[in-house]
């Protein structure tokens, strides 16, 4: 593995790729990029299996997280879609692979990766979208449906605390842990890939805080009315969705992308929830590198 940065405007991007950047390997290096807004590239660190095969993996730790410049200062009108989405043109620029790349993008990650698909990249190979979205509102709808069928005291107590504005109190904290051990992870206990970056946006809840919200399932951030439904079948190369059963990014909103980009498919993993290279890990990378193996050479109309 080897790590180092790459100055984005007047800041700097961590990344780490494992394997090697070979321009001659008929293999195109994936490009993985993080959920939140906010998280951090630790809990996809499984995903570094694709590259058991002699694939490069690249990992980064979008602005404001991980390893990368923290801006704990900067208000709401910094953090932008069109900020991440500058910020991954100008790593595949500044790491040599903006002529042939995969892109992984997981949660917030794939609403990225759609962004930076739709702007028809000519080095693109194949687009993974792993637990994600297409419509924040269609998402916000279905984790209500979910919160729905929590206990009824759990409901209670976050109503209560978000109506207060009190969801930094532990008691939200905890009813937010039974959504998540349902929705978000259902091994346990939790793998450390997962708490480093849940700890991470502890430490640092200036971007989750901002673009997102409280929680995984109360957006009242910057995102609340992203959505890019209408634009789906501008997506013009090989797509493939993974989920888990139990997601928060649920089937419903899987058969949306489903159904709005072209000749692309579904893998649902039927004992995961929201991170099935987690909870499913064998399989997972089994099915993400079979689909990118069969999209490495060059699209047939280039």
């Amino acid at each position: 593995m080897t790590e180092g940065t790459v100055a984005f405007r007047e800041h700097e991007t961590w990344y780490r790729v494992t394997g090697e950047l070979d321009p001659a390997s008929p293999l195109a290096p994936v490009v993985l990029l993080h959920g939140g807004p906010g998280a951090t590239h630790d809990y996809l660190d499984a995903m570094r299996g694709l590259a058991a095969g002699g694939r490069a993996v690249v990992q980064y730790d979008q602005l404001g997280n991980g390893r990368s410049t923290h801006l704990r200062d900067r208000g709401p009108d910094f953090w932008t879609v069109d900020l991440f989405r500058a910020e991954l043109d100008n790593l595949l620029a500044g790491l040599g692979i903006a002529g042939r790349y995969h892109l992984l993008g997981q949660s917030w990650g794939g609403c990225l990766a759609l962004e930076h698909a739709l702007q028809r990249p000519p080095g693109l190979r194949a687009l993974v979208l792993a637990d994600t979205l297409a419509s924040i509102p269609d998402f916000s709808a279905e984790c209500q449906r979910l919160l729905s069928a929590l206990p009824e005291h759990v409901q209670a107590t976050i109503r209560e605390h978000e109506a207060a504005g009190t969801t930094d109190h532990p008691d939200y904290a905890d009813a937010c842990m039974v959504f998540y051990r349902r929705h978000l992870c259902r091994l346990d206990p939790w793998p450390d890939d997962l708490t480093r970056s849940f700890q991470a946006m502890e430490d640092d809840p200036t971007v989750y805080g901002t673009m997102n919200g409280p929680s995984e399932f109360t957006v009242v951030g910057t995102i609340r009315d992203w959505q890019v439904v209408d634009r789906l079948g501008e997506i013009a190369v090989p797509t493939l969705m993974v989920s888990g059963r139990h997601d928060e990014t649920t089937p419903r909103l899987q058969q949306t992308l489903l159904d709005g980009i072209a000749g692309s498919r579904w893998e649902c993993f039927e004992e995961s929830s929201h991170v099935p290279h987690l909870e499913e890990r064998e399989r997972w990378l089994a099915v993400v590198d079979g689909f990118l193996s069969r999209h490495d050479a060059p699209q047939s109309n280039e």
